[in-house]
C-alpha cells in the first residue's frame, strides 16, 4: 500500500513540475543609460570597437554596427546618450549595422544581462543561449512598461533592459537581431554567475537569521546556568 503511495506521490510530482516549466529569463525595466546593478560589468563600445575591456565577452558578426549619432533612415541614437553604441539592421538593407545579427558569447556562464535600447521597436528581439539551447526569446513589444513604436524621445521606447536568470540558472550566449531599421543599444551589462553575491535585502534576512539564532542560543545558555545554579 505505503510502495502504490509512494508511486502516485512521484507521479503527481512529474506532473506539476512539467505542468509548471520554469521561466529560466525575466525582463526588468529602469532608466537608463547605465544598468541598475552594481556588480555588472560593461562594455560600452566607446572605443569605436565591440572588444570588452574586462575578456569576458566576445562579439561575432560585427561589420559597420558601431556607430555614433543618429542618421535619417538608418539609426538613432538612443535617448541622451551622444557616445557610440551598437546599431543592428536587417541583412542586404543597404544601412549601416546591416549583419542581421550579432552574436555575443560569454567565456563564461552569467546569470544577467542588461543594455540601453534606444528607440525600441516591435522587430527587435533578444534570444538567450545556454550552449544550443533557446532558454528565452523576447521583442521590444515584450519589454514591461515600454512602448515599442521607435520613438527617438520617449521615456517609453528609451530604457535600459534587464535579462535576469531565475535561481540557478545560467546562460553564455546572447544573440540581438532586428528585422527592420534598426535596433540601437549601448552599455552592455552583464554579471558572472561565479562572481554574484547576494541582493542587499538577501543578506539583510541572512544576518537576521544568524541574530535570532545567536540570541536564542544566549537565552538557551542562561536557562542551563539557571538550572545548574
Amino acid at each position: 500500500m505505503l510502495q502504490k503511495l509512494s508511486l502516485a506521490l512521484i507521479g503527481t510530482t512529474i506532473a506539476i513540475v512539467s505542468a509548471n516549466p520554469a521561466s529560466a529569463v525575466t525582463m526588468q525595466v529602469n532608466s537608463g543609460p547605465f544598468s541598475s546593478y552594481a556588480d555588472a560589468k560593461t562594455v560600452t563600445f566607446d572605443d569605436g570597437t565591440a572588444n570588452d575591456p574586462n575578456g569576458f565577452v566576445t562579439y561575432s558578426n560585427i561589420t559597420s554596427n558601431i556607430v555614433q549619432g543618429s542618421v535619417s533612415g538608418q539609426y538613432a541614437s538612443p535617448y541622451g546618450d551622444n557616445t557610440k553604441y551598437l546599431t543592428i539592421s536587417p541583412s542586404g538593407s543597404n544601412v549601416a549595422g546591416d549583419s542581421g545579427f550579432v552574436n555575443i558569447n560569454f567565456k563564461e556562464a552569467v546569470n544577467y544581462f542588461g543594455f540601453y535600447a534606444g528607440s525600441l521597436d516591435s522587430y527587435n528581439f533578444v534570444d538567450i543561449y545556454k550552449g544550443n539551447q533557446l532558454l528565452k526569446s523576447f521583442s521590444g513589444a515584450d519589454v514591461p512598461n515600454a512602448i515599442a513604436d521607435g520613438s527617438w524621445t520617449s521615456s517609453q521606447a528609451n530604457m535600459f533592459v534587464n535579462l535576469v536568470a531565475d535561481t540557478g540558472e545560467t546562460f553564455d550566449r546572447v544573440v540581438m537581431r532586428s528585422n527592420g531599421i534598426a535596433f540601437e543599444t549601448d552599455n552592455h551589462a552583464y554579471r558572472l554567475a561565479n562572481q554574484s553575491v547576494p541582493e542587499p535585502s538577501a543578506m539583510l534576512g541572512v544576518l537576521a537569521i544568524g541574530a535570532c539564532g545567536m540570541t536564542s542560543l544566549f537565552k538557551r545558555s542562561q536557562h542551563k546556568a539557571i538550572v545548574k545554579g
